[in-house]
């Protein structure tokens, strides 16, 4: 039997971090683990491995576009899905999360059926190891 995939969700903002996990909930077998800033997020995922990282944008010392080119830049990580989960929703944030690498875009007020169906989605279409 093949271990729960790991969700790793990084957000600075305790009330969304909260709201994100209790979404996550509805993800059948699913590992959820937390991060509040990027540099916690980017030791979790060199320890832990998530298969997939839902990223809040705008963060204290490290923003989600430079957590999102260090896991993508890494041989060792840049297979790990990553969703940007963001309040910013202009056309250039966007296309620089795209640039930054990110597998996908969920903009904030947060969808909860939006958020498990695209999880789900990405984590079905993810090779195994």
């Amino acid at each position: 039997m093949t271990p729960p995939p790991p969700v790793l969700i990084v957000d600075d903002n305790p009330q969304n971090l909260e709201l994100l996990e209790v979404y996550c909930e509805g993800l059948e077998g699913v590992n959820i683990t937390t991060a509040t800033n990027g540099i916690e997020a980017m030791e979790q995922v060199a320890r832990d491995k998530p298969d997939l990282v839902l990223l809040d944008i705008m963060m204290p010392k490290m923003s989600g576009f430079e957590v999102c080119k260090q896991i993508k830049s890494n041989p060792k990580t840049r297979d790990i899905l990553v969703v940007m989960v963001t309040a910013l929703n202009e056309t250039a944030d966007v296309e620089r999360a795209a640039e930054c690498g990110a597998d996908d875009y969920l903009s904030k007020p947060i969808d909860r059926s939006a958020l498990i169906e695209l999880v789900t989605t990405l984590l079905q279409s993810k090779p195994q190891a």
